[in-house]
């Protein structure tokens, strides 16, 4: 079996570089993505009122869950968008599907963001 050279050594040095990755990552998204801006702007606010509201340990979890999980949806929706336009730019209804369905997936996770909040909040 062939070995793939783009993969890194295992250990230490696998994860120091793979963290690397991801921080180049989170910068990318930062320099491209307005929507990620936005995000990361609601998620300085809204984590500590998470975090110095007065709701159970648990709540305040799933309040801050919710909110990196709109993060995180948003980066894969970025990266599809990104290999998607990669890959041609042309109009095609598959890549359009592929957009949309992502983007879709960043509303759910928006909405799913309201839903505990609002259920924390004010039930």
């Amino acid at each position: 079996m062939m070995e793939n050279p783009h993969k890194h050594q295992p250990g230490l040095t696998h994860a120091w570089r793979a963290m690397g990755i991801a921080l180049q990552g989170l910068r990318a998204a930062w320099m491209h993505e307005d929507a990620f801006r936005q995000e990361v702007l609601v998620a300085m606010i809204a984590v500590p009122v998470a975090l110095f509201s007065d709701v159970s340990i648990v709540s305040k979890a799933l309040l801050v869950t919710c909110i990196f999980l709109v993060l995180i949806v948003e980066l894969i929706n970025s990266a599809l968008e990104a290999a998607v336009d990669h890959a041609s730019l042309a109009l095609h209804p598959l890549a359009k599907r592929a957009k949309d369905i992502a983007s879709a997936a960043v509303l759910m996770s928006i909405a799913n963001a309201i839903v505990i909040w609002g259920l924390i909040f004010l039930f």
